[in-house]
């Protein structure tokens, strides 16, 4: 089965206080991290830019074999974003995963695409995160509601989504806010020393 990724970096990122594309997590900015946490999973990752996308654009100059997309639409909100991916799939099956969300693990991705479902939301301690996962087939309906859904709804009212409990709590960890970002350092050089 062929797996793309799509990760949404279009937003203002007002609440953060700061460009948190290119905060610094351990030497590379946290999108690259988003990114590169697909690292054997995927086979093609496509980037949804929209506030300061010139920004994004520089700042994924150097990582290769990335698809990255305008939404000019971005102030509609997240939807908008996903539809934008959506149009340069080419797989079986996507990923979408926000872009302040950087350190999935390797096993939930895994865990994930091998469910029998067509939606797979992770949870952790009885808390739902990102990323989901969506079978291709998802894709016209998806695409065929209006730029300001929600996707949530979307998948409340979807026939075959599987809820999965994963041992992962960065399934939970964005970067909304500032004290977020610092959580979400915190984590990643503790996950480190434990390598």
């Amino acid at each position: 089965m062929k797996i793309d990724a799509i990760v949404l970096a279009a937003g203002r990122s007002e609440r953060a206080g700061l460009f948190k594309a290119a905060a610094d997590l351990g030497g590379k900015p946290l999108l690259w991290r988003s990114i590169e946490s697909f690292a054997g999973i995927c086979e093609r990752i496509i980037v949804v830019g929209g506030y300061r996308f010139g920004d994004i654009q520089e700042l994924l100059e150097n990582m290769p074999g990335l698809v990255i997309r305008e939404n000019k639409n971005y102030e509609k909100g997240m939807f908008s974003s996903v539809q934008t991916g959506l149009h340069a799939l080419q797989s079986d099956a996507f990923f979408l995963l926000p872009g302040d969300q950087p350190l999935i693990a390797a096993r939930t991705y895994r865990r994930m695409a091998q469910q029998d479902a067509d939606i797979v939301v992770p949870r952790y301690q009885g808390k739902k995160g990102h990323p989901v996962f969506f079978r291709a087939s998802c894709i016209p309906e998806i695409l065929a509601m209006p730029e300001t859904a929600v996707l949530r709804d979307y998948i409340h009212a979807h026939g075959k989504v599987c809820i999965l409990d994963v041992d992962d709590p960065a399934i939970l960890m964005d970067a909304d806010t500032p004290g977020d970002l610092e959580r979400i350092r915190d984590y990643y050089f503790k996950q480190r020393k434990g390598q």
